[in-house]
């Protein structure tokens, strides 16, 4: 069986992915050579990875440690964990926003909150670690 896919833009930077049936919203950022697009709670950077590589916003190091950094330069809208707070796959920690757009930042797997290296309405630049899990 092969899947199906249908793209449709809905507005400024704003698309609707049909995958197999499903509908989802997949959200693109920047211009020319640095394009960011996150969808289904996933942030690509351009050149677009297959988010196998190195160069995911979650990094899972030796020791079981997961530092999740901010894909782009953005805003934290809002924390939705604490220190000590146990989170599972795909729980939203929290939500970042950047050219009028909502990016949630998920959890990749399972794990407790280690440290927490922002606050809401702080401006925080690409690459800077906001989250820590164990």
């Amino acid at each position: 069986m092969s899947d199906s896919r249908v793209i449709s833009r809905i507005g400024d930077g704003v698309y609707r992915v049909i995958v197999d049936g499903r509908a989802h919203l997949a959200y693109v950022a920047g211009s020319g050579s640095d394009v960011w697009l996150h969808w289904n709670g996933r942030v690509f950077h351009h050149p677009f990875d297959d988010g196998r590589s190195d160069q995911r916003h979650a990094r899972r190091p030796a020791g079981g440690h997961q530092s999740l950094s901010a894909p782009m330069p953005a805003t934290v809208l809002k924390v939705h964990v604490a220190v000590g707070s146990a989170v599972h796959p795909a729980d939203t920690l929290l939500i970042l926003e950047a050219m009028k757009m909502e990016l949630p930042i998920r959890s990749t797997s399972d794990g407790v909150v280690k440290a927490v290296h922002c606050r809401e309405g702080e401006l925080v630049q690409a690459g800077a670690v906001l989250v820590e899990l164990e």
